[in-house]
């Protein structure tokens, strides 16, 4: 049957029995008005008990009073906490979008606007200027856009769900604490669904922790100053463990016969041992020798770009657990800087679903190529395990997805599925 036909026919079935359709429409709607009756109820219960932490935590009478009656359940975060994007994102989808010319100048802009303080932050905390720049253009495009959601209440919401209720219920008490501490106000607090806050989007624990007060007003506002968010900034990554005066990384060149078994975080080598093995820098020279300790990633496969991937290159990943994003600020940085950013070319890869990353995993995992619980996630366990798949069948151990490792593994992917419904139809 047809779409259209499939409607009319629907449409026919109400239209000829009204009362019937009424009836069902009251069910619904009575249905949907007791369930938000009692998850209200169960939020007010819950931010009650919240409401005793806080004052057993310290939190005093006059900032609960300020805080927990204004409260409001988001219906929305909860939306967001469990949504997960149907496609999954490649490099050259993740890196060009991100990556872009308009940050590249803004960042140049701000470089010529706090140049001063970005010195002086670098003298004392070791992190050169355009790391500094890089993060806050890939966090909030320079403090353009620092989320829409009250976090009070994104975080007051997490805590109440049962999902990750207590490391939520730990960060909504520290975000009252902050409010207080910093003499905040609950509206000036907005930040992402999951309670990141300002411009470079720290979490309530990260804003206690490492945020200073850059521009010596005697407040932390993460969200009305720039100096006191890029001094921040800095501490935070000298505190991740950055080392002064060292890369991210770079771009290299492989040798054609470059055996894809040794790219991985887990086969980190001298730099002396990767210059022997033929690498280069990707405009052609020599790599250089030392001790320094690195590794090789391939974030699109054999067919993509190389990279050469330094210490400081998982401190950034320490800040958010992404290759593609590290990879995203240390470009970024090297742009602001004056490099020229990425020389190889993007190739063009395929849409792979979630729910065919998923059937990957679990082809992977019942063939004895363990890649932890099939979440639909590419992560370093996903990768080894599609590498060994790999190495056992005399392919390019490379670790990515191809549609060759698909089409050996007899995934079955949605595109084709519906390419199939399409034609049936």
């Amino acid at each position: 049957m047809g779409l259209v036909s499939s409607q009319a026919s629907l449409l026919s079935r109400f239209s000829f029995k009204p009362s019937a359709f009424r009836t069902t429409l009251a069910l619904l709607l009575s249905s949907v008005w007791l369930n938000s009756v009692q998850a209200n109820e169960e939020f007010a219960s819950c931010t009650a008990d919240l409401a005793q932490k806080a004052k057993q935590e310290g939190i005093s009478q006059a900032t609960i009073d300020h805080v927990f009656p204004h409260l409001v359940h988001q219906d929305r975060v909860i939306e967001l906490d469990r949504s997960q994007p149907e496609f999954v994102q490649t490099f050259p989808g993740y890196f060009s979008k991100r990556v872009t010319q308009w940050r590249t100048d803004k960042g140049k802009a701000m470089y010529a606007k706090h140049k001063t303080l970005l010195q002086e932050l670098s003298n004392k905390y070791g992190v050169p200027p355009h790391y500094l720049l890089a993060f806050w253009g890939l966090e909030t495009n320079f403090g353009t856009y620092k989320g829409k959601m009250p976090v009070l209440d994104s975080l007051a919401t997490l805590a109440c769900d049962k999902r990750r209720s207590s490391y939520f219920t730990q960060e909504f008490l520290v975000a009252i604490k902050l409010l207080e501490r910093e003499n905040l106000t609950r509206e000036e607090m907005i930040g992402s669904w999951a309670g990141a806050m300002g411009h470079t989007q720290f979490m309530p624990s990260a804003y206690t922790n490492y945020a200073i007060d850059g521009d010596g007003d005697g407040q932390i506002n993460l969200w009305a100053s720039e100096e006191d968010a890029l001094s921040s900034a800095a501490n935070f990554l000298a505190n991740l463990g950055w080392e002064a005066g060292y890369r991210w990384g770079r771009e290299v060149q492989l040798p054609k016969d470059f055996d894809y078994q040794l790219s991985g975080y887990k086969n980190k080598r001298p730099l002396t041992d990767w210059n022997n093995q033929g690498l280069k820098k990707a405009n052609g020279d020599a790599l250089g020798e030392g001790d320094t300790s690195a590794y090789v990633i391939v974030p699109a496969g054999h067919e993509g770009p190389a990279f050469i991937a330094y210490h400081n290159f998982r401190v950034i990943m320490r800040w958010n657990n992404s290759e593609f994003y590290a990879i995203a600020v240390g470009v970024l940085a090297d742009k602001i800087a004056g490099a020229s950013g990425i020389k190889a070319s993007l190739p063009d890869l395929p849409a792979y679903s979630r729910k065919d990353i998923i059937a990957l995993q679990s082809k992977l995992s019942e063939l004895g190529f363990d890649v932890g619980k099939p979440d639909g996630i590419i992560g370093p366990a996903t990768r080894e395990g599609i590498r060994n798949y790999q190495i056992a069948h005399n392919m390019i151990a490379d670790g990515f997805p191809s549609l060759d490792v698909m089409a050996a593994l007899n995934v079955s992917l949605e595109r084709d599925k519906k390419d199939k419904d399409s034609e049936a139809s």
